[in-house]
């Protein structure tokens, strides 16, 4: 097995405290998914079973309005996308284009379904990871959102409320 990918997975916060021989398991459920630039992983609104770690090249998250895609962030090797979809297996809450040539690891829920057979302590590591990662990403967004609805408000004077709706 490829050494290099263990260790690109052992760095992440998803797989952090996983071991080496599971992480072999599970690479060895997966693919490799290689996008020309310009290309999508996935579109927003699609059905989504898999989440992707990024091995090599840049992308782009968008979500759409109005025909056009605005740009969220932008991820590079080492950084994993899609997760959301295998924890509650709804569509795809945003697309993921290459801003160049870019391979990732997917992982499928079968593939994670597939550990949870082989090692059942090991998959809950990895399912509370995932959650841990999603819930940062929620503060990360209801702060930047917060920041975004409260950067024009007055500054709060004598005899105002202690609270406000924003």
């Amino acid at each position: 097995m490829d050494a290099r990918r263990i260790e690109l997975l052992q760095q992440m916060a998803i797989f952090g405290g996983v071991r080496s021989d599971v992480l072999e398991f599970l690479l060895g459920c997966c693919q490799i998914v290689r996008v020309d630039e310009d290309d999508y992983f996935f579109r927003e609104h699609q059905n989504g079973e898999s989440m992707f770690v990024l091995e090599s090249g840049t992308v782009a998250v968008a979500k759409q309005h109005n025909g056009r895609d605005y740009v969220l962030g932008t991820l590079k090797a080492g950084d994993c996308f899609g997760e959301m979809a295998v924890i509650d297996h709804c569509s795809r809450s945003a697309s993921v284009y290459a801003l160049e040539a870019s391979a990732a690891i997917e992982i499928t829920a079968s593939n994670l379904y597939r550990l949870y057979a082989h090692d059942l302590k090991q998959f809950a590591l990895i399912q509370m990871n995932m959650g841990r990662e999603v819930c940062r990403r929620l503060r990360q967004a209801n702060e930047m959102l917060f920041n975004q609805r409260t950067e024009f408000l007055p500054e709060s004077g004598e005899g105002t409320a202690d609270r406000a709706w924003v």
